[in-house]
């Protein structure tokens, strides 16, 4: 009596639908997906004597759009004036922790001048703290 031996089955996984899931995905992030080119200064930066600080400062932010117009903490100035703008960063830093950090965001079309005022204004409402970024110009096309 003998016996038939039967072939070996080999067990297999398909993973082409797991290949085609994952080149969905990767297409998906590749379109949602923002390019921006950010600018920044060159400067030399002091080295820390101590460590860093745990909580980030609090913010106040600050907008210089294109034709030199203001924006504190989401409310736009009503003039461009020195002393609204003092008035404005004094009332934002009574609300804000006593290390509030001010936030330039300058337009890369708004002028110097008025970024020069606004450093002003800062210092004129006791905010010694300044970082300032531009923004890039809206491309049409």
């Amino acid at each position: 009596m003998s016996r038939k031996r039967r072939g070996r089955y080999e067990a297999t996984i398909d993973i082409t639908p797991l290949i085609d899931v994952v080149f969905l995905l990767l297409i998906f992030f590749m379109v949602s997906t923002n390019f921006v080119r950010e600018s920044q200064l060159r400067i030399s930066l002091p080295e820390a004597s101590a460590q860093a600080a745990e909580e980030a400062p609090e913010k106040i932010k600050l907008l210089v759009d294109k034709r030199g117009e203001y924006v504190v903490e989401g409310q736009v100035m009503i003039n461009d004036q020195l002393e609204t703008l003092v008035l404005a960063l004094s009332e934002a830093k009574k609300r804000a922790a006593p290390d509030a950090v001010l936030i330039i965001t300058a337009d890369a079309l708004s002028s110097y001048q008025s970024v020069v005022r606004a450093m002003d204004a800062a210092g004129k409402a006791g905010l010694v703290n300044l970082r300032i970024t531009t923004q890039q110009p809206a491309q049409n096309g």
